[in-house]
């Protein structure tokens, strides 16, 4: 009973201390800030896999409860902390690589939303990409072959000029267009999500230029394989 006792000890105390080094203050930024907290995903990443991994242990019946419970915290935080230190790389080589005014990477979480102009993209109107505008998005998809172990999302928005069904309808042919692009470039279709949002998500005011501009874009948002 006592080396149990002490097993659950060291144990536990292990758990603590990874999830409190885990909590460091952080954040996200933009692609022209530098990060504040380069380990923010890696923590976060740490503390996703210690719950889960907590949970899965804490599933075990009997005396070896807690012991199974903090031993499966432990390994969910070295398994999440690995996800973590991977966004943090592939968002640092995304910052340096994506080089279009305007394209920004933005880590949050245990996810990366790169987000990029539809005005860098298409002409008015338009869910064909332009050709001579097609070298950022081949960069990202050298980066989700060189992570494989991420799906990606790619969602298209636009501002509320004109008809909402039709903005609808331009976004998801946006999205799809670009994801071709990206599957042309050697991502599996199977990682690759595209969906339309419309107008229903701006990030901007829709009352000035500057805000209907910022609020036409594409978003990639990265995110681990579970």
């Amino acid at each position: 009973m006592t080396t149990v006792l002490k097993t659950k000890t060291i144990l536990l105390s292990a758990a603590a201390a990874m999830a409190l080094t885990a909590c460091v203050p952080g954040g996200y930024t933009g692609a022209n800030n530098p990060d504040q907290s380069p380990n923010a995903n890696r923590n976060a990443g740490a503390i996703t896999g210690a719950l889960i991994g907590g949970a899965l242990g804490a599933k075990s019946k009997g005396d070896e409860k807690l012991t199974k419970a903090a031993a499966g915290a432990i390994v969910g935080g070295v398994i999440g902390g690995a996800i973590g230190s991977q966004l943090d790389r592939q968002a640092q080589e995304l910052r340096r690589d994506l080089t279009t005014n305007g394209v920004s990477v933005v880590r949050q979480g245990n996810q990366l939303i790169v987000t990029m102009p539809q005005d860098v993209l298409f002409a008015t109107d338009s869910a064909a990409v332009r050709p001579d505008l097609q070298r950022d998005l081949y960069t990202l998809a050298g980066s989700l072959n060189r992570y494989p172990d991420t799906t990606v999302e790619v969602v298209g928005h636009t501002d509320n000029t004109g008809d909402a069904a039709y903005n609808m309808r331009l976004s998801r042919q946006r999205a799809q267009s670009v994801a071709n692009v990206l599957i042309n470039g050697g991502v599996p279709s199977y990682r690759v999500i595209p969906t339309g949002r419309g107008e229903d998500q701006p990030i901007a005011s829709n009352l000035t230029a500057e805000g209907r501009q910022a609020n036409r874009r594409v978003e990639f948002i990265i995110r681990p394989n579970n």
